[in-house]
């Protein structure tokens, strides 16, 4: 059974849920549970195994800037964005659901394509079931 907070990270980077419905879930927490999705998220790239070549990628698609703080300690595989003030949770937010739904795009399409008992991949059934 998937947490609340899980489901809504991975509808997010299964494209299930809009970026923009989100980031307004995301500001709409308090700044110690912001932090704590942030370190659930660099979980889940790990564990969707991304890797530095999803990079550009992940800055491309987050709309943040190059330059921006989160991008440039992504661009150095540094994942300590949740120590990073306040002003910055959102970008890092934005920044690792990109990272966490390419990488997790690619898995699927690489090991689970014929189907996968990952409940975090069927969640369009779990949708389905629910109506």
């Amino acid at each position: 059974m998937l947490y609340a907070r899980e489901l809504v990270l991975n509808e997010l980077a299964q494209g299930l849920r809009p970026t923009t419905e989100g980031v307004e879930w995301f500001e709409g927490l308090s700044e110690d549970d912001q932090r704590k999705v942030l370190h659930s998220l660099v979980g889940f790239c790990g564990q969707a195994r991304a890797c530095e070549d999803y990079v550009p990628e992940s800055i491309a698609r987050s709309g943040i800037r190059p330059s921006h703080t989160p991008a440039v300690m992504l661009t150095k595989w540094r994942f300590g964005m949740a120590a990073l003030p306040a002003y910055e949770l959102t970008k890092s937010f934005r920044l690792l659901v990109a990272l966490f739904s390419i990488a997790d795009t690619r898995r699927r399409t690489r090991h689970c394509a014929d189907g996968c008992g990952h409940e975090w991949h069927n969640l369009s059934d779990l949708r389905r079931d629910a109506t």
